[in-house]
């Protein structure tokens, strides 16, 4: 009786098995599925020197490493937290 029973169970367990890799289910993509990493995120948020259209990534630049580039023009701080910014002459303008 044990022989069948253990016979049955090992039947069952292979026909689940055979079931679920033969299934496209959205469990089996959850279950597989590995985590991505977005590098290009955390490389803007490292790197004041690229350029962003993020505002909120701009100040938080600004504030971290005092420089900071958006749309295309570097933006500094001085001392007194001013922002400001160097024209053609190298003038700074603040804002």
């Amino acid at each position: 009786m044990f022989q069948i029973i253990c016979g049955f169970l090992i039947l069952m367990i292979l026909i689940l098995v055979f079931i679920f890799y033969r299934s496209k289910s959205s469990f089996k993509k959850i279950l597989f599925q590995f985590p991505q990493y977005n590098s290009e995120i955390k490389t803007e948020k490292l790197n004041p020197d690229i350029n962003t259209l993020d505002w909120d990534l701009h100040k938080t630049r600004l504030q971290k490493f005092g420089r900071s580039q958006y749309k295309g023009l570097t933006f500094f701080t001085n001392e007194k937290g001013t922002i400001y910014y160097l024209n053609e002459n190298g003038i700074r303008v603040y804002c």
